[in-house]
């Protein structure tokens, strides 16, 4: 039976009602943003996939209605409110967006034959809806383009929704990307893949309930879709700032903007129509620095440069700007001031942080210490939605200076399970602890609540009162947390101690995507997999020719590591698999057994059981592995 979550304790709601009363309520300007230009929204907003589940429906969040109730932060709730706005939105003469039908947006530039366009969202389901209602009110348009802003799923995951891979390599819709975009789109959803599934359905709250003392939201978008992700590699590739092209009529000039929110990403500025689209460089939050379902360390410098050569690029041109989440801002002035406040966002975070790393401070203090100053934080679109200042600037001490933080205390401790165990000993015994933790939590002083509870679990994980204290106190953090993935992670991980694990409602390594994995990206995605001790006394060779772009490789198993190289070889190998590119990274998919390799359409020559002997050392990840328990 599923639990009911429990009220907002008085210390949170007393929270609630002096933020209610200190942030700048009044200011609607980004509702009126938010509302401009709806043509029409798609009533009910479920979308099912072909077998009749819902992959979406933005219905859930018709709660957000009136003030907010004391379980959610009043800042939160107003951010939720306008995320939630789904339909078709005119940004400006012959400029759509689809907002509302998935985590992102997706855009919409009408041309002269058709229609481009711009980030197709996570799932083919929820981007082909999106066209539908284009089409519904502007005509059954053409896709004559498809632009890619960057390298994450929730921008290119539904492509094939709005066109296909037959359309695209008979040279009627461009596909266009920045440089490395391939690279690094396949790369994030396999090489940690696994991981960063498992802790999204934290961050997004995807098992969550929606309700005001469930999900309400993840700050940059409400949350993901759960349909099919697809992808098709780009055919025109944005290689430097500046670089103009023309799709159907339409004239872009592109930024460059690589290691800022993407490892690729770009920025489109529109000159005919005075319009740009900031990607995901600048919206009406601050953005992660390091998403808590884990990622590479963004570079907040190169990000606050870029947004400052985008002023100096396109700032006078331009009298809308619009983004791949949220809602766009129309006037020229108006443009150019919130470039500037999300580019000193970032520079401010940076720069500061750096001053405080060397006086001595360490991430966690300097998180703890350092505010925003006033023009920023009355500025509603530098709240910590979706990013936090407390945990970008950890990020940013991480980029710097590493996980360690000088003191020779930490350079060595136990492992939560083992430290736990001390702990509990040291203070007298898990009934002793949660006695003293429930003082705490009746105090209000959750977060260290939170600090000796997870001890007791991770020491005792059947301790029952340990446990459903956690749960309590997590659930006060969530009601009282601003960021939208701050809430989300706080209340799963209250649903698993009361309800048990919900595992990976996302899987974002797809099968199209693992499809567009290289040979050597595919080769390092099964040595991620090699469990090395059961793997140090074996040894085997590969050989592995591909017919269609007469490549050669030698894998070796050696060591416990698979190592490989394109140079010639004076041996013969253990067994050999003539192939195609296309056929090869099917084996992700299909495996390398030979019922696999038959499927693939793999030939194999030599000693066939050097396959079985690698397979037998495989080790995948586990998409439920436990996160607040041992």
């Amino acid at each position: 039976m599923a639990y009911t979550p429990k009220s907002a304790q008085s210390f949170i709601s007393q929270q609630q009602a002096q933020l209610h009363e200190r942030l700048p309520f009044s200011d609607t300007q980004d509702l009126e943003d938010a509302m401009r230009g709806l043509v029409a929204r798609r009533v009910p907003s479920a979308v099912t996939d072909d077998d009749g589940a819902v992959v979406w429906d933005n219905d859930t969040y018709t709660f957000l209605q009136g003030d907010a109730p004391d379980t959610v932060n009043p800042s939160l709730w107003r951010q939720s409110q306008l995320v939630a706005e789904q339909g078709l939105f005119e940004v400006a003469e012959g400029i759509y967006q689809v907002r509302g039908f998935d985590l992102s947006n997706i855009t919409f530039i009408e041309g002269g034959a058709g229609v481009l366009v711009i980030d197709p969202l996570i799932s083919t389901e929820t981007a082909a809806a999106a066209l539908a209602l284009y089409r519904e009110h502007r005509g059954e348009r053409a896709v004559t383009g498809v632009i890619y802003t960057h390298s994450h799923v929730d921008h290119f995951g539904g492509v094939k929704g709005v066109t296909s891979q037959e359309d695209v390599d008979a040279g009627r819709v461009p596909v266009i990307a920045p440089e490395d975009f391939t690279e690094h789109a396949v790369a994030e959803n396999v090489y940690a893949g696994t991981a960063m599934g498992r802790r999204a359905a934290y961050m997004y709250g995807a098992a969550l309930a929606r309700g005001p003392r469930g999900q309400v939201g993840a700050g940059l978008g409400q949350t993901t879709s759960t349909g099919t992700v697809t992808l098709i590699p780009p055919t025109l590739t944005i290689t430097t700032t500046g670089q103009e092209e023309v799709v159907d009529g339409v004239r872009m000039v592109f930024q460059m903007a690589p290691d800022t929110e993407a490892p690729a990403e770009l920025l489109i500025h529109f000159p005919d129509l005075r319009a740009l689209c900031t990607a995901e460089d600048a919206t009406h939050t601050l953005h992660n620095l390091l998403t808590l379902r884990g990622a590479v360390v963004r570079d907040p410098h190169a990000w606050s440069h870029a947004l400052t050569e985008t002023i100096d690029l396109f700032g006078a041109g331009t009298d809308v700007a619009f983004a791949s989440h949220h809602w766009p801002t129309w006037g020229q002035e108006r443009v150019v001031q919130f470039l500037e406040t999300q580019r000193d966002l970032y520079g401010y975070l940076h720069d500061q942080c750096l001053r405080l790393i060397n006086k001595g401070w360490t991430g966690i203090e300097i998180a703890e210490h350092l505010k925003l100053p006033p023009a920023l934080e009355n500025a509603w679109n530098t709240h910590g939605y979706y990013g936090s200042v407390s945990h970008n600037l950890k990020a940013i001490y991480q980029r710097y200076m590493g996980w360690f933080d000088g003191n020779p205390a930490h350079l060595w401790q136990h492992p939560p399970l083992e430290a736990g165990r001390r702990y509990v000993e040291f203070m007298g015994g898990a009934d002793a602890v949660v006695d003293k933790a429930r003082g705490s939590f009746e105090a209000g002083d959750y977060r260290w609540a939170a600090e000796v509870l997870n001890h007791v679990v991770f020491a005792q994980p059947d301790h029952a009162a340990g446990r459903e204290l956690l749960a309590d106190t997590y659930e006060q953090l969530g009601y009282g947390a601003e960021n939208g993935t701050w809430r989300n992670f706080y209340l799963s991980g209250a649903t698993e101690l009361r309800e048990g694990q919900f595992g990976t409602p996302t899987v974002t390594a797809a099968p199209d995507i693992i499809a567009h994995l290289t040979p050597t990206m595919l080769f390092d995605a099964i040595a991620i997999q090699i469990d090395g001790p059961r793997a140090w006394e074996e040894r085997l060779s590969i050989d592995i020719h591909l017919t269609d772009v007469d490549e050669n490789y030698r894998l070796r198993l050696n060591n416990g590591v698979l190592s490989y190289t394109a140079a010639s070889q004076s041996t013969a190998a253990d067994a050999t698999l003539t192939t195609t590119v296309r056929a090869l990274s099917a084996l992700a998919v299909e495996g390398l057994t030979p019922q696999g390799l038959e499927r693939a359409g793999v030939q194999v020559e030599g000693d066939a059981s050097v396959l079985s002997r690698l397979t037998a050392v495989l080790d995948p990840g586990d998409q439920n592995f436990p996160i607040v328990t041992p």
